[in-house]
């Protein structure tokens, strides 16, 4: 049976607007930032499950743990944004870190999202991997044993990720922002060759370079942080988010960035043809002083100049020697019939 790619988008790689939880809490703004990425054009929509009670031990790290529990929202609300994603045509995702919240969620997820705080989590990967549903698994925080060993263990769970169409491996530092030299798109390769997965990249950078960068490196699924405004926000997130507008020409550059990768097959294009330059931009040879009839050409009489008419400049050692049959003025077209 033939497996889908699930790892194509509409404009190539598979773009994910991260909402995540630039919404803080509020349910208002939350609608507000799901729309305009429904409107930005990408094909994923993505937010976070959780409750704070579910995911920080309030005593080892009480701070996080009022911090997730301002952020969380409900049940319905979440079926709300969901059923709002996919009534307009995109997909919702969301990173499910209450595996209680996964029984009512489930069945608007077409991907299951494990962060990289999560690559480690064996009991919460376990129960995604016996569902079924391809995964997106993000490697901030981890070296490449690790990221190995988690996909031997997901593989071992459910044989379905052996294939590379059902599991996306993606590049991600976890700092906000992360710095230049720490956003390593060389491992791109890396990964790939590695674990002979899909690829992808996480962004947690400044700007939008990086992703176009990821592109071209080969990413297959990107995803990105999404806000409607950084201006006035104390909320890490929304500094390392794209708004709608650049989101818009993160798309159109993509677009265009595809064009330019073309095929793997080099050959003249068509308009190389149509322009006439595979002629007028290369070179034949030409005498560089008239020559009478019985001269003997030596190397000394040639010269190399455009347009390409007559002896192709590659065929000069085939008139040296030649005795020529009828004068030929300078800087005339000569064949090596005439010659």
């Amino acid at each position: 049976m033939k497996i889908k790619n699930n790892w194509v988008g509409k404009h190539g790689p598979l773009l994910i607007a991260e909402v995540g939880g630039n919404h803080e809490g509020n349910f208002s703004y939350a609608k507000k930032l799901v729309n305009l990425a429904i409107k930005s054009g990408v094909d994923i929509v993505k937010l976070q499950l959780y409750s704070g009670s579910s995911l920080v031990s309030p005593v080892e790290s009480k701070k996080r743990f009022n911090h997730f529990k301002k952020f969380e929202l409900n049940k319905n609300q979440h079926i709300f944004l969901a059923e709002m994603c996919r009534s307009n045509g995109l997909k919702y995702l969301a990173s499910v870190w209450d595996l209680d919240m996964l029984k009512w969620i489930d069945k608007y997820l077409d991907y299951y999202k494990i962060g990289s705080g999560d690559l480690t989590a064996y009991p919460i990967i376990k129960e995604f991997a016996l569902r079924g549903k391809p995964i997106i698994l993000s490697t901030g925080l981890s070296n490449i044993s690790e990221i190995k060993k988690t996909i031997k263990f997901i593989q071992k769970q459910n044989s379905i990720y052996k294939n590379k169409k059902n599991l996306a491996i993606l590049q991600c530092t976890s700092t906000y922002p992360t710095n230049d030299n720490e956003i390593n798109l060389n491992c791109l390769e890396t990964i790939r060759n590695q674990t002979r997965m899909t690829v992808g990249y996480s962004d947690h950078s400044l700007g939008s370079l990086a992703l176009r960068a990821a592109y071209i490196k080969g990413a297959d699924v990107m995803e990105f942080h999404f806000t409607d405004t950084r201006k006035y926000k104390k909320f890490r997130d929304h500094k390392i988010s794209l708004t709608s507008n650049e989101t818009i020409n993160l798309i159109n550059d993509i677009k265009r960035l595809r064009k330019f990768m073309g095929d793997n097959y080099k050959k003249p294009t068509k308009n190389e043809k149509i322009s006439g330059h595979v002629k007028s931009f290369r070179r034949a040879i030409y005498f560089n002083k008239d020559l009478n009839k019985g001269h003997i050409i030596k190397f000394e009489d040639l010269i190399c100049l455009r347009p390409n008419h007559g002896v192709d400049a590659r065929d000069y050692s085939k008139l040296v020697g030649k005795k020529i049959k009828k004068k030929i003025r300078a800087f005339e077209k000569i064949t090596l019939q005439n010659a």
